[in-house]
């Protein structure tokens, strides 16, 4: 006989509100029979997904009526056949199993087994004692002997075959309350095992290179490592503010200083800028620093570190990703190395025809970007210093050209304050960009270890913080003390955890990767 699903059996014509009030009522009537519907032990003796596989081998019809399992999960459909028997799909870290219970191989008196069982709704953790077989249709099953309610889910589900509560099943819904995200859609789990992986990965590889994984401040006297505008908190026992931190760098290469030669942080990072689809205001870098590495061993390292990780996660090094939406074809992205190198000052040349004068700490330099930025409409918030412009008209020309994996190397000294002058190109850094699909992805470079030079790139930094520009780096007198000590010739490199992560599960959106995304709050009502 095929199961039916039984009148409000799942609570589906019922007006939410009502639902609740009267899953309320139902915890007050099993408390007052004596029954605790929140106990505070189940003993599982094995989960769905070993379950699943345990029994997979069974045939239709067949039954092993000696053997009991007990295992538990969450309730995602009841339904009731004409026979009264139930049928319940049992989910546990994202694997089904169907539960058949009916009166006949029940523990308990048919009239608390109806009594128990009409008690049961759609969303509660149940626990389920029972024997091992499948229905005469095939399906894999545990016939109930017991069910005992664990946890009752006092709200409406969103139901996607029959689309009503559809408010919980949109995205905004399903950021801020990601908990339902991953009770109905089985697929977003597979979203942050990927994720997972991307880090299990890079720690493995690193790891295996003799890397130190270590831990930096979160709160910081000085915004430094970074060209970013800081959050601000407040210290109440020593009464001063603090900046969450940016970027681990300075710290990770004051490690590299006291002789660690080799270290790395995978952690969270703070910008107060805004957010769009491949922006958080929270996001997940990692930063290594390398002693007597420069940025060409790390461009080698990137490639191995990529098209490794992307091997291991799908088994090839190509991808497909929708970047045009869902709805449109998907673009291939190849990960396969070498990748393409592109010399940012050469090609603004070559490719945009612009003849940007030499010296860019002149007046002359920054009028010429702005009027380039003018002539092909390029957008550049105030303050309009040389380096917001030349990092503007970058991202027209060269960025939006990058699709597969692609190294923009050799900034000039103004946009990188951090990095070591080029051996050979006066005015330039041994920095490099690697960007996959139009957006950045890395960010590495020889690093800076001459003090004097450094200190003066800080003071060029709070000319151009003074002349109104708040994402510039302030000056660490601390940093500056350490690096006279002696920092060796050492290669430094960032990774977006959060931007690998969206390409590798075709997500358009930052928030999909992240499992509580910044949202802006809720109006009441």
């Amino acid at each position: 006989m095929m199961p039916q699903h039984g009148p409000a059996g799942d609570g589906e014509e019922t007006d939410p509100t009502q639902y609740y009030e009267n899953r309320l009522k139902m915890l007050d009537s099993l408390r007052s029979a004596g029954v605790d519907p929140y106990p505070h032990k189940f003993e599982v003796a094995i989960s769905i997904a070993d379950y699943v596989a345990k029994y997979s081998s069974l045939g239709a019809g067949e039954h092993l009526l000696t053997v009991t399992e007990s295992l538990a999960g969450r309730v995602m459909s009841k339904r009731v056949s004409s026979s009264k028997l139930f049928f319940y799909d049992l989910y546990g870290d994202g694997v089904k199993v169907q539960v058949m219970a009916g009166a006949s191989c029940s523990e308990v008196a048919e009239t608390e087994f109806y009594k128990c069982h009409s008690v049961v709704k759609r969303g509660d953790i149940v626990g389920i004692i029972g024997y091992p077989g499948r229905s005469s249709r095939g399906e894999l099953s545990i016939f109930a002997r017991n069910l005992i309610l664990l946890s009752p889910c006092l709200h409406m589900l969103p139901n996607q075959r029959t689309g009503r509560c559809t408010a919980v099943a949109g995205k905004e819904t399903r950021y801020r309350q990601r908990y339902l995200d991953l009770m109905v859609n089985h697929q977003v789990r597979h979203i942050f095992r990927t994720r997972s992986r991307v880090i299990s990965f890079i720690r493995r590889f690193l790891d295996e290179r003799n890397f130190l994984e270590v831990e930096t401040p979160m709160m910081n006297l000085i915004p430094g490592g970074a060209s970013a505008k800081p959050f601000v908190t407040h210290h109440n026992e020593l009464n001063m503010d603090l900046y969450m931190r940016i970027a681990p760098e300075l710290h990770l290469k004051q490690l590299v200083v006291g002789g660690l030669d080799r270290v790395y942080e995978i952690g969270k990072q703070f910008r107060n800028e805004g957010f769009d689809l491949t922006h958080s205001p929270e996001f997940t870098g990692c930063e290594f620093y390398m002693a007597y590495a420069d940025y060409n061993d790390l461009m080698e390292l990137t490639e191995t570190i990529l098209s490794g990780m992307v091997r291991e996660l799908t088994g090839g090094t190509r991808i497909k990703y929708h970047a045009n939406g869902a709805d449109n074809p998907p673009i291939e992205i190849d990960f396969t190395p070498p990748y393409r190198r592109i010399d940012m000052m050469q090609e603004l040349k070559s490719i945009a025809g612009l003849d940007i004068p030499s010296d860019l700490s002149s007046d002359e330099a920054n009028k010429y970007l702005a009027a380039t930025c003018e002539k092909y409409g390029i957008k550049c918030s105030p303050p309009q210093t040389t380096a917001r412009l030349l990092d503007k008209i970058t991202g027209h020309f060269l960025e939006a050209t990058c699709v597969n994996p692609t190294f923009i190397i050799n900034h000039p000294e103004i946009m990188s304050p951090l990095a070591k002058w080029h051996r050979t190109q006066p005015g330039l850094t041994e920095r490099f960009e690697l960007f996959i699909n139009k957006h950045e992805v890395c960010n590495a470079y020889t690093e800076l270890n001459d003090p004097l030079v450094q200190r003066h790139r800080f003071e060029e930094q709070l000319r151009s913080r003074q002349s109104g520009d708040d994402e510039a780096m302030a000056l660490d007198e601390a940093f500056c003390t350490a690096l006279e000590y002696g920092l060796p010739p050492t290669g430094g490199w960032g990774m977006g955890i959060d931007r690998i992560a969206m390409l590798l599960t075709d997500s358009q959106n930052i928030k999909e990767v992240l499992l509580f995304p910044t949202m802006k709050p809720q109006l009441p009502g």
